[in-house]
């Protein structure tokens, strides 16, 4: 029987599993079935309920949209990896299940290490790559967990908040009222929602993110797809020179840089991101 994912969208997509090697695999897909998919790597203790719906429902209104939790993390089972590459193998052998033969990559963050990661271990499985709030191994300040960072997260803890309101948007009258109506979309999915992150896979996942900072860069001009790097003007969790970086690095490479914007600019920005996402994947 085929599905018809267009009905689908963030609120009511359901949440399917894939077995690969034994481990068991969650992941939500809808948007039309036509041309390349879009694969969506999320963030660090990111689950699927983390996606912003106006972006990926946006991106779904033209794309097949796959969003899947990473091993150990959400409705995914297995342990977490601790490292990036492992988790690309993840991505890699993920895509490979489902049978797609080629998919464009939307990275996030922790999800932009996964995909540039995939890109140069698997060329040929990828068409192109929106790189978004994230950087280059060995980066000038990638993979470092400062203690702004640590007071950000503490801050979320004491006052119950979700941290991303303090972590992902800057702390301007514009940034505080995008992160409180970034806060409620992620919201709207009140059935069919996943667990959070475990304390075990945060932890991988910070060792993972440390190690990519630290390790020697890559040779980025050997990515010659198209890619589309953005990110916000004042991003304290990945510094914005980093997207500038990457930006340079990559041979075919363009930028998107938004104002009185944080780590979190395209999720702030959406109204403009979405539209420059559809017409880089044309």
């Amino acid at each position: 029987m085929t599905l018809n994912t267009e009905l689908w969208n963030a609120k009511n997509s359901p949440t399917r599993t894939i077995d690969i090697d034994g481990t068991r695999f969650a992941y939500r897909e809808f948007g039309p079935n036509i041309g390349v998919p879009v694969v969506f790597l999320h963030h660090f203790t990111a689950v699927l309920d983390d996606w912003d719906p106006r972006v990926i429902d946006g991106i779904g209104s033209e794309r097949r949209v796959i969003t899947f939790d990473n091993r150990g993390v959400g409705g995914s089972r297995g342990r977490t990896p601790a490292t990036v590459s492992a988790m690309a193998d993840d991505a890699i052998a993920f895509v490979r299940a489902l049978g797609l033969e080629q998919v464009d990559l939307m990275g996030f963050s922790l999800g932009g290490f996964v995909s540039q990661m995939v890109v140069a271990k698997e060329p040929t499985l990828v068409r192109r790559i929106v790189l978004a709030g994230t950087g280059p191994a060995g980066g000038v300040g990638v993979g470092k967990i400062t203690p702004s960072l640590l007071g950000d997260m503490l801050h979320g803890l004491l006052t119950l908040e979700d941290p991303k309101r303090y972590l992902f948007f800057t702390r301007t009258a514009h940034g505080k009222a995008a992160a409180t109506d970034f806060i409620n979309r992620l919201e709207e999915r009140t059935e069919g929602r996943v667990d959070p992150i475990s304390p075990w896979g945060v932890a991988a996942q910070i060792v993972a993110i440390r190690r990519w900072g630290a390790q020697d860069p890559m040779d980025l001009a050997s990515i010659e797809h198209p890619v589309l790097v953005a990110n916000g003007e004042d991003d304290r969790m990945l510094p914005t020179r980093s997207s500038f970086d990457l930006a340079h690095r990559l041979p075919n490479a363009s930028l998107r840089i938004y104002p009185d914007a944080g780590h979190g600019g395209v999720f702030q920005h959406h109204e403009q991101f979405v539209p420059q996402v559809l017409e880089f994947l044309r």
